[in-house]
């Protein structure tokens, strides 16, 4: 078997059973402990594990930060479907805050209630809100962040603060036990604060979500009310969020 082949199989061995020792790797591919380690110090190299004392963890921060319209592209289906059982949650009349989510830009699209009130960090979801005559809008003012294309920094905090609404709806770049987390620290922090104006904190999340962390730590388990997601997590993962009370809500209905 060529290297290639056997570090292919070692983050297969990783993905399912999290953990992998210098032994497993010497017995599962009959190589010496030397060609074992090499093999682990080519994936610490391209980053996609860690190294541990004997053999080798995955890494679980994320550090892919793709610009807002590559994640547009991404599993589109998925989060339309997904955007569409968030719409479902709205009534008529309601306060809500819409982060700068790609999710979230289509709940902004399928919006079919009426006199509702939304504040919103992103110009995307701001400029897809203009279609609908009925809702009021509300734009936080502050530094612009190009690549994400959302309002960030103290001003836009400082309105927020000004703010009370039903209902947050906001995606999420990764969410393992700890909870929510970002890869920018300027727009976890405006995250922060708009959990604090709602009464109820709605998570939007495809399934590539689950598990998965990044640079900043936005919020607790603890702060979330409901996931809206396509398909559930792994048992261990959903367990947790039982423990939190948190209500799981899947495209499927189930």
């Amino acid at each position: 078997m060529y290297q290639e082949e056997r570090l292919i199989a070692i983050l297969n061995h990783l993905t399912k059973h999290k953990r992998i020792s210098i032994d497993d790797i010497c017995e599962q591919f009959a190589v010496s402990r030397d060609t074992a380690r090499r093999d682990l110090v080519k994936l610490d190299e391209k980053g996609t594990i860690v190294r541990t004392r004997g053999g080798a963890i995955l890494s679980n921060l994320s550090k892919d930060i793709s610009s807002y319209e590559q994640r547009l592209q991404l599993v589109p289906e998925a989060k339309k479907e997904i955007a569409k059982r968030a719409v479902s949650l709205i009534k008529d009349y309601d306060y809500i805050i819409l982060d700068a989510s790609t999710t979230v830009e289509f709940v902004a699209e399928y919006l079919n209630t009426k006199q509702n009130t939304i504040v919103t960090n992103s110009i995307q979801i701001a400029s897809t809100l203009t279609k609908n005559e009925t809702v009021t809008i509300h734009l936080l003012g502050g530094q612009l962040h190009r690549p994400q294309q959302y309002i960030y920094g103290a001003a836009a905090i400082e309105m927020l603060r000004n703010y009370h609404v039903d209902k947050l709806f906001l995606g999420a770049c990764g969410i393992t036990q700890s909870g929510l987390s970002s890869p920018y620290e300027e727009e976890g922090l405006l995250v922060k604060e708009m959990i604090q104006r709602a009464d109820q904190v709605i998570v939007l999340a495809d399934q590539s979500k689950f598990g998965k962390q990044m640079f900043y730590n936005v919020c607790t388990l603890e702060d979330i009310d409901i996931i809206v997601t396509d398909r559930f997590p792994d048992e261990e993962l959903k367990s947790v969020f039982q423990q939190y009370e948190i209500e799981l809500l899947t495209t499927k209905g189930v």
